[in-house]
């Protein structure tokens, strides 16, 4: 069974350097060899602050943005969300992304690779994880905190983990794939 890993960069601020941890992300998914891997960035899709008319429990969508996220969300088995931590929370751009869609990420689990200062992103990913079960996602338990990320940052501008933050990876993605394969019948029944 192929199984479907949408990657998301959370972060859409000028400047910002989730894309740099998410090119390492989508590497060591595709190193992992468990899914099929697609990058998303958020920034690609330009959200507005819900500008639907509808509730997106009826997934009756007016805007072409909306039908498009629509299909990247619905189209997965199971995501890992590479997120910063913005004043101790989720980026805004990140929680209007997932309260966008809602019967697209039902039953379809989820991993986190953090990244920030002296917490690594942890208070993010916290608050993440406890969103994502609003709109029927499992978050699994095993999230990839990198501290202090912009020292993993080499002269060539590419992101380059510690052991601990490889291992951490290895281990989700180890962990992601059983559950996303657990969950896609839930989906399909």
């Amino acid at each position: 069974m192929t199984l479907k890993l949408k990657v998301i960069t959370g972060s859409t601020r000028p400047g910002r350097k989730g894309p740099k941890v998410a090119e390492w992300v989508n590497a060591a998914a595709r190193e992992h060899g468990g899914f099929e891997v697609e990058a998303v960035d958020l920034a690609d899709f330009n959200l507005p602050l819900l500008d639907e008319a509808s509730h997106p429990a009826a997934q009756d969508y007016e805007h072409e943005h909306t039908k498009r996220w629509s299909a990247v969300i619905d189209d997965a088995d199971a995501f890992v969300f590479v997120t910063p931590e913005y004043d101790f929370y989720t980026p805004a751009s990140l929680i209007n992304a997932v309260q966008f869609v809602f019967k697209e990420w039902g039953y379809k689990a989820a991993g986190i690779v953090s990244y920030g200062g002296v917490s690594g992103g942890l208070r993010s990913a916290e608050t993440l994880r406890h969103i994502l079960t609003n709109v029927g996602v499992m978050p699994i338990p095993q999230v990839v905190p990198a501290p202090f990320f912009t020292g993993f940052i080499n002269n060539d501008g590419v992101f380059e983990p510690n052991d601990e933050m490889r291992k951490g990876a290895t281990g989700m993605f180890t962990e992601l794939q059983k559950w996303a394969a657990a969950l896609k019948p839930l989906r399909n029944g």
